[in-house]
């Protein structure tokens, strides 16, 4: 099964630190070249992929491209999966990783190298892709997600790295070391899946479809975008500043679930509650709460087609 329709290009300009306007005249020129029929929106901030995506009057076999990074990427998901006569159709949905940010793309192994990932593109070949909903915080209604939550640790990293001018991988070292230096109390957290209940103080848990986060830190390296579940990882807050370095050092390589106080497992859906103190979480980047007290994450098997995996 491939995808053959119109490709509905939304394209964030600003993405890459404005690198991805430049793709622009070379998206258009393959696709051109190449015989496809398609159309390039670009966008002007914040929320505005979601609402082009859940405009767009998509036939079937169409596509929907998110080119930019992981925030763009949430958006058009986000777009396609709230629009209200989609027929009972599951949306087909592409990626040009052109963002400062591509965590998603790389489990899927969409290449950064824009003529790639337009060969892949061109190509069409469809897979099957989960699509998370979190409702809690922000989102009582829910919020879709294709890569991934984080909750505490990870989150505060990544509000910190967002603040600063430099490389995505490098500015997630950094915000990590200053949350390190910081070394903020965790929230004493109830977590219930299938037979499973464990309350602790949670100093990271993660929920992912895709493997990677925050550039080069891989949250679940073993899970898979299609098969109805969401691996978690879920660190206690380590008595020592020293300790949870140690466990940091262990997400690059993946090997975090070696480490004491460290628990891994998979499931379809979670219910996460703060007993004492708050839960700071994102979803694919987007902020779900500063200090939400209850989240419900749930897995919808098959929600979209990606292509190229």
């Amino acid at each position: 099964m491939t995808a053959q329709g119109k490709l509905w290009v939304v394209l964030n300009p600003t993405a890459g630190k404005g690198k991805a306007a430049k793709q622009q005249p070379v998206i258009e020129r393959y696709l051109r070249e190449h015989g496809r029929d398609f159309e390039i929106f670009l966008t002007k901030g914040p929320g505005d992929a979601l609402n082009i995506a859940h405009g767009l009057p998509l036939r079937d076999g169409d596509a929907v491209i998110a080119a930019g990074g992981d925030g763009t990427c949430n958006e058009v998901v986000n777009g396609l999966l709230t629009r209200p006569f989609s027929h009972g159709k599951t949306p087909i949905f592409g990626v040009l990783p052109i963002g400062r940010g591509n965590d998603f793309s790389s489990t899927p192994g969409i290449p950064t190298d824009i003529e790639k990932a337009l060969d892949m593109l061109a190509a069409g070949k469809l897979s099957p892709l989960d699509v998370g909903l979190v409702k809690g915080g922000f989102y009582p209604n829910g919020r879709y997600f294709i890569n991934g939550l984080g909750i505490g640790f990870d989150t505060k990293v990544g509000f910190d790295a967002a603040k600063l001018k430099i490389k995505s991988g490098l500015a997630y070292v950094v915000g990590a070391l200053i949350n390190i230096i910081r070394y903020d109390p965790s929230p004493v957290m109830h977590i219930r899946y299938d037979n499973t209940e464990m309350t602790l103080p949670a100093a990271i848990v993660s929920i992912v479809n895709g493997r990677r986060m925050g550039g080069s830190f891989y949250m679940g390296p073993n899970a898979l975008l299609d098969d109805g579940l969401f691996d978690i990882c879920c660190v206690r807050r380590p008595p020592t500043r020293l300790k949870l370095i140690k466990i940091v050092l262990h997400y690059p390589k993946g090997t975090q679930g070696q480490c004491e106080g460290v628990y891994t497992d998979r499931a379809a859906s979670f219910h996460l509650k703060a007993l004492e103190g708050g839960m700071a979480a994102h979803c694919d980047g987007e902020t779900v709460c500063y200090d939400g007290r209850e989240l419900e994450i749930s897995c919808i098997p098959g929600a979209l087609w990606l292509i190229g995996m």
